[in-house]
């Protein structure tokens, strides 16, 4: 075996030589370096070129599985486009219907509480045994702040005098929250208690203050019937409340004399047909009246009495003035 070389230091000649060397290598280097960069620039161009001109049948098998590469990338690239459309489709899609689904909610509230069909009534109600007594109408629980809502413009507050012995601040707070939203508020006060005369005094105060019309119910199944009939007259016109006027004279005519006393409707039909009309029958004398059958003495002063008496009675005070000052001329 041969023996393993030792290390030597090199000397100061050697040293210069080798720097010497290494000068005059690196610039060669660098220069083919640069020259083989330079070729393969050439021939990568010059490829390129030859592939532009080729047509698509002599293509490369390199090329074809780059086009085909490129052409699935466009093709994933489409797709995830298409996709996010979608989703931003979708976006605008549920964005609107939450929106219509907002303003439908509101427009069904607004029916609700203005144009249905049925009785609204506030969740707070749950349990009222009135609610067993509304039969001939439908009801429904709705976010309102009255306790019923028997239409458009009408609605109630409901008031126990047993609880309001024990709450009395609660009809005041609950008539600060509806303010002056409804026409006609109505406070339906059931008389649960032995002794009202006392609270429904201060309860009638507070509904003249309040502008609400109290109606006074003496059970459960009485309040429900008010409610209904509320629900049921809400869109029906006032004339089947209203007085009947006659337009019949002989019905006027009837009607105005019958309020004497002892006059009924034989004497005016006695009356108009000897006198004609009812300014004769003013004009006559207490003798012509009594002449007429079916009238006596006693009938025909009534009769006549009314039809000659002032109007506006005298004072008793000057009556009184006056007969002493004529006691003291005398």
């Amino acid at each position: 075996m041969a023996a393993p070389k030792k290390f030597r230091i090199p000397t100061a000649e050697e040293m210069e030589l080798s720097e010497r060397e290494y000068s005059l290598v690196e610039p060669i280097s660098l220069f083919k370096k640069s020259a083989i960069s330079k070729n393969n620039d050439l021939a990568n161009t010059s490829q390129m070129k030859d592939f532009k001109e080729l047509p698509e049948r002599d293509l490369p098998s390199n090329s074809k599985t780059s086009s085909a590469g490129e052409s699935h990338d466009a093709v994933m690239c489409a797709s995830l486009e298409g996709t996010r459309g979608k989703e931003s489709n979708m976006t605008q899609l549920s964005s609107e219907k939450n929106t219509d689904d907002g303003s439908n909610a509101q427009e069904s509230v607004s029916a609700k509480t203005g144009s249905s069909n049925s009785l609204i009534v506030n969740t707070r109600q749950r349990g009222n045994p009135i609610l067993k007594s509304v039969r001939n109408v439908p009801w429904e629980y709705g976010n309102i702040v009255p306790d019923y809502v028997m239409g458009q413009s009408n609605c109630a507050l409901f008031l126990s005098l047993r609880y309001h012995q024990l709450h009395p601040n609660y009809i005041h707070d609950r008539l600060k929250q509806l303010g002056k939203s409804y026409e006609l508020r109505v406070m339906l006060v059931q008389v649960d208690v032995k002794d009202p005369h006392h609270l429904l005094k201060d309860i009638a105060k507070i509904c003249i203050l309040a502008d609400c019309s109290l109606v006074l119910a003496f059970s459960a199944e009485e309040a429900g019937r008010y409610l209904e009939t509320y629900k049921i007259f809400e869109n029906k016109p006032p004339e089947a409340i209203m007085e009947k006027t006659e337009e019949n004279f002989m019905a006027k005519f009837t009607d105005c004399l019958t309020r004497v006393k002892s006059v009924n409707k034989t004497d005016c039909s006695t009356l108009l047909s000897h006198f004609g009309n009812l300014s004769s029958v003013i004009e006559a004398s207490k003798e012509d009246l009594s002449l007429c059958p079916g009238f006596g003495p006693q009938k025909a002063n009534r009769l006549y009495d009314i039809f000659h008496e002032p109007f506006l009675r005298a004072n008793p005070r000057k009556r009184r003035i006056s007969g002493s000052t004529s006691d003291a001329a005398r």
